[in-house]
């Protein structure tokens, strides 16, 4: 149940009808992995522990480096050096110090990746690099868990959930193989447009919500991709690959 403080801090998500009581219970109830503390997870997070998400959990084995705080605005300057897990972990605890969070500074793989996805409601892909976001991929499929995936790069953005729990769910391999560039769509090799991250961080975040309180529509099955310089959006529909090695065309994820 909701203290009096929280009726009154979460009052504005509360007055919503969609949202309620229920709702916001469900998200103080929450559990979410967020993969990648920088420009896309820094501002996921920040709206996650704002709205009263129970519990984040914070992965990223990165520091805090100059270069960083062009775009990544969860941490400052004087944080640099710092683990970015817990450069966040402590500009989010000011955020809302209800929010409990559990910081994970080195990089998860194989069964300890598994493990946590098994543990948490809800994942949130805001990492730099198609390795992981496979692996995480995979990861999700096989435990259930909803994947929402962001992704920003030059001007251009891109957002969509993938949902093992739906059975017209693609996955993130239904979208790019296994045979992408992952050097070629890197930051540090490309460049990025500060804001930009802001914007489709900030969506992760109203998507995972919506998940967590059964509210409206979600992106599952469409891939919303944004021109920054011409500030347009465009969006996709995507469909389950029955060639699919993760999952397998879905129907609530088949073998």
């Amino acid at each position: 149940m909701l203290n009096d403080q929280q009726l009154l801090r979460y009052s504005r998500s509360i007055m919503l009808p969609e949202v309620d009581i229920a709702g916001q219970d469900a998200w103080c109830q929450a559990r979410v992995l967020i993969l990648g503390l920088g420009g896309l997870g820094g501002p996921a997070a920040a709206y996650l522990a704002a709205a009263g998400v129970g519990e984040l959990v914070l992965v990223d084995d990165d520091q805090v480096e100059l270069s960083n705080l062009q775009r990544q605005v969860i941490h400052s300057q004087k944080a640099c050096g710092e683990h970015k897990v817990i450069s966040a972990a402590a500009t989010l605890a000011a955020i809302n110090p209800d929010v409990r969070i559990t910081p994970v500074a080195r990089r998860l793989e194989g069964e300890a990746l598994r493990d946590e996805v098994k543990q948490v409601d809800l994942v949130l892909d805001c990492c730099d690099n198609f390795v992981t976001r496979f692996a995480l991929n995979k990861a999700c499929f096989d435990a259930g868990t909803p994947l929402v995936s962001g992704a920003a790069i030059r001007f251009d953005g891109q957002i969509s959930v993938y949902d093992p729990r739906q059975p017209d769910s693609p996955c993130y391999q239904c979208l790019y193989g296994r045979d992408t560039d992952d050097e070629a769509l890197t930051c540090s090799e490309s460049g990025v447009f500060p804001p930009l991250v802001g914007v489709i961080g900030s969506m992760q975040a109203m998507e995972a919500l919506k998940l967590l309180a059964g509210v409206g529509q979600s992106l599952t099955g469409r891939l919303l991709l944004l021109d920054g310089k011409r500030m347009q959006w465009r969006s996709m529909k995507l469909r389950p690959d029955p060639e699919c090695p993760i999952c397998k065309g879905n129907t609530q994820h088949a073998g």
